[in-house]
């Protein structure tokens, strides 16, 4: 009972400690090439949280979650700029729409085990992808939305700069992590980790397994669907490319590097990948004058890896396991002797 408390106390203590980092650093980060990487980070760090919830705790695998990041920036993207609905309408359409699809395709997609699943999110993101490149009068294909997408805003607030954006995102983040993290600490969240080390000892135990599984599977959509909303009037513009396979595939490395079973690993791995996008995008010309986008697919590959190899638990894990061993040693120094 005593070790539950101070678990509890330990998550309260953290979630208040990130919250007082993430609502300073706007103040000490002037530079706003910087802040639009932060929010950059936040906006994914939305999807990773949902994919980890999907891959971490309920054990499915899903390479199609650009796809249901897609729906979310498109259904938010017309609804305000073709028919100049309530940008918040539009985020709950979105939300919507995307539900209602994640969760009837789940439906047949769920029969499927391991990369027999994963074959089937991968096809399922390509075939949403082929539908934004092709549906010209919808989506304006190749070229993107025509038509100038709003900012968000609130009365007279318009999140219209990164400084103002940056805390709209950072407090959905928080919020995405708080009910990530009740799921995981409830009834729900032991069910899904039952499924995790066995869906067939978790169905003779009485668990519905098809409906948990259904149900982390929209969860995880909705909050790639907010992701893309933010996303959509962020950038004010979108286009197909951002939501094609090299985003699902990037999207699973960051929740592997971060630590698929820990709510507070997106953020690390979604800090570490795309810091390292960054860095790749200006460095990689100078190393390889003809290196083009293909060159960011065998780098994801090779710290996939290498991540496996080395650290299969993901960076935050390993963190822990770390500081745990430096603790140990510096409390018996004479059993490490």
């Amino acid at each position: 009972m005593k070790d539950l408390l101070k678990q509890k106390r330990l998550r309260h203590a953290l979630i208040f400690l990130f919250t007082m980092i993430i609502f300073a650093i706007p103040f000490l980060v002037t530079n706003n090439y910087y802040l639009s990487v932060l929010v950059i980070i936040g906006i994914h760090t939305i999807v990773v949280v949902g994919l980890c919830l999907l891959m971490g705790y309920a054990g499915q695998i899903s390479l199609g979650h650009a796809a249901f990041y897609g729906l979310g920036a498109y259904t938010s993207g017309i609804l305000t700029a073709t028919y100049n609905i309530s940008p918040w309408l539009a985020m709950l359409a979105g939300i919507i729409v995307t539900g209602i699809t994640a969760y009837l395709i789940g439906i047949p997609i769920f029969r499927l085990k391991e990369h027999y699943l994963a074959l089937a999110t991968l096809g399922f993101g390509l075939i949403i992808h082929v539908i934004l490149m092709e549906e010209v009068a919808l989506t304006g294909g190749p070229s993107g939305l025509s038509k100038s997408i709003p900012y968000l805003s609130m009365g007279s607030l318009v999140f219209n700069n990164d400084f103002k954006f940056y805390f709209l995102v950072w407090i959905l983040v928080l919020l995405a992590l708080i009910l990530a993290n009740n799921v995981v600490h409830s009834r729900i969240g032991r069910a899904l980790k039952s499924i995790h080390g066995s869906e067939f000892a978790a169905r003779s135990l009485g668990v519905d397994t098809s409906k948990y599984k259904l149900q982390v599977f929209t969860l995880s959509a909705i909050y790639a669907s907010v992701a893309g909303s933010l996303y959509a009037h962020y950038i004010t513009f979108i286009s197909p490319s951002p939501f094609g396979l090299m985003t699902s595939v990037q999207f699973m490395v960051m929740a592997v590097v971060g630590g698929l079973a820990s709510i507070w690993g997106p953020i690390f791995g979604v800090s570490v990948i795309t810091i390292m996008a960054e860095s790749l995008k200006e460095f990689m010309p100078v190393l390889i004058p003809q290196a083009g986008g293909e060159y960011e697919i065998v780098v994801y590959g090779i710290i996939l890896v290498v991540i496996m190899i080395f650290m299969p638990d993901g960076l935050t894990a390993t963190l822990v396991k770390l500081y745990e061993g430096w603790r140990y040693r510096k409390e018996h120094p004479n059993e490490t002797s």
